[in-house]
């Protein structure tokens, strides 16, 4: 049974705004530069790469790099918001600490399930930037949505989220979805479905971030910020 009625729909869809960081990882300028002896080669290569990739959406055209690569692919490893089969989705968190949890829990995630990989420890270099999510939204905090909050935060079983994602997509009524963060209590997240509810601030920064996780804990450090994520599967 399905934890939402399809009249929320009517009345449970609202314009709402948000700044959302998002972390992404920042290695592939030097796994390029690792294959070529000059920079000329090292755009050519990048211009290879470019056009082997998928087709962007029409919808997601013209967007910067950093909001259109989500749904440029289709990850066979399915998320909250996202089975394997469905099309991408933007995740974002309103809060750099709650941003910094889901990638630290999303690292532990690869790390334990790379057999070659879990006894030991994984070191990543991230971008983290803060994107403007706008349009009509479904935010699971609030009435009526909320009252689905047990399936919403299930810790690891995202069937429920997953078919809401879907039922939101047929409606299309909503363009993302604000939802509280299961791996940080208390931080609000966000799931964006459609490229245009998406835009960067005119004075966006970049910060770089490294990332350090085993099988207990993330550490996140960027100069002297940092933050622990301690691991609970």
């Amino acid at each position: 049974m399905q934890p939402w009625r399809d009249e929320w729909f009517a009345d449970g869809v609202r314009p709402a705004s948000a700044l959302l960081w998002r972390g992404v990882e920042a290695q592939h300028k030097v796994a390029t530069m690792r294959l070529v002896d000059s920079l000329d080669d090292q755009a050519e290569l990048e211009r290879l790469l470019e056009a082997s990739k998928p087709p962007l959406p029409p919808a997601a055209q013209g967007l910067h790099y950093l909001l259109s690569t989500p749904f440029r692919y289709r990850s066979p490893h399915p998320s909250r918001f996202r089975a394997g089969t469905d099309a991408g989705v933007w995740y974002g968190a309103k809060e750099r600490e709650t941003a910094c949890t889901e990638v630290g829990y999303w690292r532990w995630r690869f790390l334990m399930d790379s057999a070659g990989l879990r006894e030991g420890e994984l070191v990543t270099e991230h971008t983290f930037f803060q994107a403007q999510a706008r349009g009509p939204a479904v935010d699971l905090t609030r009435e009526p949505w909320s009252r689905g909050a047990e399936a919403w935060k299930q810790r690891n079983d995202y069937a429920p989220c997953q078919a809401l994602a879907r039922a939101v997509r047929a409606h299309g009524k909503a363009q993302w979805i604000r939802y509280e963060s299961v791996r940080r209590p208390g931080g609000l997240c966000g799931a964006v479905l459609a490229p245009q509810a998406l835009s960067l601030p005119a004075a966006h920064r970049l910060e770089t971030w490294v990332c350090k996780v085993n099988a207990k804990q993330a550490l996140m450090l960027h100069d002297e910020d940092r933050v622990t994520v301690p691991i609970e599967a």
